[in-house]
């Protein structure tokens, strides 16, 4: 039997919700309407995310979102079966306020609830996509906040192979932007003006890239940026172009070839790239053109759903309804977890009260 669920993510600075379907166990959940509202251009007068500023425009966008999401799907909320939460981790405000409105939705409706991971959600966000994978595969995580390799044999069963010791691929770009002077979000910005630049202008360091493990280093990068931007002094502006190019191919360069060893370690045969670096073309271009050549199958997000949204939430909530991993309850005592390791929700005992 088919069920409703709605999906809201607020876990920093984007405000998403979503409604899916499930289809029964051994499918793939239908994605039946989505909207996204993005506080880029709130934010980018600070240079950053402002989590107060975050958390208030989360509550002023939800329940709009909401309806429209609902209205989009021809649906109502007295059909919605359980409603899903970003429960963590992101910034405490703003997990509050997606918690808050599900929590007390669900008690009005008389419906069960479920906190999902949001890492989770990116990576089960390709199983959005036109091409969904199948199971077992290398997943590479990699956002602003976070860079894995993961080996994923089913929902909830995921094994952590490598990961960053200190700065994520995200944050190197979001970093390396802002040495230059150039504008929030600092990553998209660089990703744009490398595409007129030399990515063999500069000499730029490819931290532990010949470590012999699958973990990734991304602080030192950042600081050869730096040191650089410092050396063309005057002279940096007409040279901004390159030096974006030469830190973008030196990430995706570690990127690439760290899942090249960890589909070699695993045998694996496919791959899976989620978060919002996935969305980076040079990475796409590359990883495709390497995976190719070795018989790998690539799958990616839709590009729209790369960054956060409620769509991932909703969808990662119905698999792990589906697969037996977990079960929406009617508990309303909506508490987050601004700090949840991934590896924490591994085969997460299903819980015994009322569910789905």
């Amino acid at each position: 039997m088919s069920e409703l669920i709605l999906g809201i993510e607020s876990s920093c600075d984007e405000t998403g919700v979503a409604l899916v379907r499930t289809r029964g166990p051994g499918t793939v959940p239908e994605l039946l309407s989505h909207a996204l509202y993005s506080q880029i251009e709130m934010h980018r007068a600070y240079g950053g995310v402002v989590p107060e500023l975050a958390s208030r425009d989360h509550i002023r966008r939800v329940l709009p979102l909401t309806q429209k999401v609902l209205d989009d799907a021809g649906c109502t909320l007295a059909q919605i079966d359980a409603i899903a939460f970003t429960r963590g981790p992101g910034l405490a405000g703003a997990l509050l306020v997606g918690s808050g409105v599900a929590c007390a939705m669900g008690a009005a409706l008389d419906k069960p609830v479920l906190g999902v991971h949001h890492l989770e959600g990116h990576l089960l966000s390709p199983f959005l996509s036109e091409d969904p994978p199948e199971f077992p595969f290398v997943a590479l995580l990699v956002s602003g906040g976070h860079t894995q390799l993961m080996r994923v044999d089913g929902v909830g069963r995921y094994q952590i192979l490598g990961e960053t010791i200190d700065d994520a691929a995200g944050e190197a770009f979001d970093k390396s932007a802002k040495l230059m002077g150039l504008p929030y979000p600092g990553g998209p910005e660089l990703a744009r003006l490398a595409e007129g630049g030399d990515p063999e202008a500069f000499k730029l360091p490819r931290p532990l890239l010949h470590s012999g493990d699958l973990d990734f280093s991304f602080a030192g990068l950042k600081t050869a940026v730096l040191t650089q931007a410092k050396k063309l002094g005057d002279t940096l502006e007409a040279r901004k172009a390159d030096l974006a190019a030469s830190t973008q191919a030196a990430i995706v360069d570690v990127l690439v070839k760290k899942t090249l060893n960890a589909l070699k370690e695993t045998g694996m045969k496919r791959v899976v790239v989620a978060g919002g670096v996935g969305a980076n073309r040079m990475l796409r271009e590359q990883l495709n053109d390497a995976c190719r050549k070795r018989g790998i199958r690539v799958h990616y997000p839709e590009l729209h759903l790369c960054t956060d949204n409620g769509a991932m939430i909703a969808m990662a909530a119905a698999m792990r309804i589906e697969a037996g991993q977990q079960q929406a309850e009617k508990v309303y005592a909506f508490d987050v977890k601004p700090r949840w390791p991934l590896d924490a929700i591994v085969q997460q005992p299903v819980a015994t009260t009322t569910a789905v």
